[in-house]
């Protein structure tokens, strides 16, 4: 399987690429691939070791004569997130990613690629083994749960990291490097909301909201794409004059992925049935306007459900949830004035879900100010706490600062302009790096992050420019052959 891969170029990068693609590696499942990789240190004869949360590293001595070089860190995470189309039956637990090479761009069987970032861990593990290249002491950090909280970097050990210089490999655009990003945090909101049986004169309807394209919460989130929890609340609202009821609710399945669909089962009136159809059909059109360009492809279905449900949310209970939902901060809530064309607060309605009256919020609040994203999420605890629910903040990271007088900055945009003959654009990121968790852990080090170009992350439309790759490689090669002449 995928054994068109060893046909790409730099072979080696793609041939462990090729591992992580065939080895399952969803966030909280990086255990397979973590053995993997310290059988083949092993098999190189490089150090390897683990901090106390599993985070692993890979250490190999300096080139003969390159022992004063600084230390370099190179640095990844070994998990991906995991969505596939509804339609397509794929456990990432257990099944490889299937990959195909389509004009110029490798995508995945209609699910996530891995790119994101296992490029950047078969990059290190390329340079790793790279005997031919002259460089200083090198470290390959390699951390988990990125993608679910930041976890591994969050619990990176302190006083482990040896190096001086850090080069994170987990951005997703060609001809810049990025100096800082935005920080963090997972707002939770729960809530046991009162039912009622159903009753006789009452029908019970499927509605479903697909055809979004999805997208990375962070880098996707001021393109304009569709929020299928912020548009199926939107129709449900708009629902309310037929006096709908919630039986339950499942939308989105990542709190760091635009949510591409959304399902809800309603009960209503025998008699309302037929003006809540016009409804749905007269916002289908609508959204489908509005979002000409990036999801004009959006679709609504409202179909009779076989089985009718037991129970559902009391009527009063029903219109609470659906108006608190409609008013929650969905998307981008302020652009920065000192970066311009950066995304400064933003947060994405992740996962929403309502069963047996329970109801689960999860959402993600991201701002270049912690101060703003701590305001943003206590926006929400205010908000949810109107309705009864209880509200938590978790897994919260800080920004990671510009320094845009750094050294090391200065190297990579030399080496850009030699090797490519252009200035890489220096860029802050709306995307939650590990640099600034790390930046709070080891304060002395100097960190840029660059990366291949990347499209359509955290979705199904995941895809790498294969050109974009071997820049990449011979950016990255380049910058460490650098810092050993030191």
């Amino acid at each position: 399987m995928n054994a068109h891969l060893d046909d790409l170029s730099p072979q080696p990068l793609w041939r462990h690429f090729r591992t992580l693609c065939e080895t399952p590696r969803p966030s909280g499942h990086e255990a397979e691939l973590v053995a993997k990789l310290e059988a083949w240190a092993e098999s190189r004869g490089l150090a390897h070791d683990r901090d106390a949360f599993g985070n692993l590293r890979l250490r190999k001595p300096a080139t003969p004569g390159c022992e004063g070089a600084p230390g370099v860190i190179l640095q990844a995470h070994l998990d991906m997130v995991a969505q596939a189309n509804a339609d397509h039956p794929h456990d990432f637990t257990r099944d490889p990613i299937q990959t195909r090479v389509d004009d110029g761009w490798l995508r995945a069987n209609q699910t996530t690629l891995g790119a994101d970032n296992g490029l950047g861990v078969a990059a290190a593990l390329a340079l790793l083994e790279d005997d031919d290249l002259e460089h200083g002491p090198l470290e390959a950090l390699f951390t988990l749960e990125e993608e679910s909280g930041m976890g591994g970097a969050l619990n990176l050990a302190e006083g482990w990291l040896e190096g001086s210089v850090l080069l994170n490999l987990d951005s997703e655009e060609r001809g810049e490097v990025f100096i800082g990003c935005a920080g963090g945090a997972d707002v939770v909101v729960e809530a046991q909301l009162p039912t009622t049986p159903s009753a006789g004169e009452e029908v019970a309807l499927h509605l479903s909201l697909t055809g979004l394209a999805g997208g990375h919460s962070g880098i996707d989130i001021h393109r304009g794409y569709g929020n299928a929890n912020r548009l199926l609340v939107r129709v449900l609202r708009a629902l309310d004059a037929c006096d709908v009821r919630l039986v339950d609710y499942h939308g989105g399945t990542l709190r760091n992925a635009i949510p591409r669909e959304a399902f809800a089962t309603l009960l209503l009136p025998n008699e309302a049935v037929a003006a809540a159809e016009r409804c749905v059909a007269r916002l289908q059109e609508t959204l489908r306007s509005e979002l000409t360009g990036t999801d004009e492809g959006v679709t609504l279905r409202l179909e009779a459900v076989s089985e009718p449900p037991g129970e559902a949310l009391t009527a009063p209970a029903s219109r609470l949830l659906v108006a608190a939902l409609h008013a929650a901060p969905c998307g981008v809530e302020r652009m920065s004035v000192t970066v311009p064309g950066v995304v400064e607060t933003s947060n994405n309605l992740g996962v929403v879900s309502l069963e047996g009256g329970r109801f689960h919020l999860c959402a993600l609040v991201r701002s270049l100010h912690d101060s703003a994203t701590t305001d943003l999420s206590e926006r929400f605890r205010a908000l949810f706490e109107l309705i009864g629910a209880r509200t938590r903040i978790e897994n919260a990271y800080p920004g990671w600062a510009p320094r845009p007088d750094s050294a090391l900055l200065a190297r990579f945009c030399r080496l850009h302009r030699q090797r490519l003959g252009s200035e890489p654009q220096v860029q802050v990121i709306h995307a939650g790096l590990e640099c600034g968790i790390l930046a709070g852990k080891y304060p002395n080090l100097e960190m840029i992050s660059f990366g291949p170009l990347i499209r359509g992350a955290h979705s199904p439309e995941e895809r790498v420019e294969l050109d974009s790759v071997g820049e990449f490689w011979m950016l990255l090669r380049g910058l460490v052959a650098s810092l050993a002449e030191e």
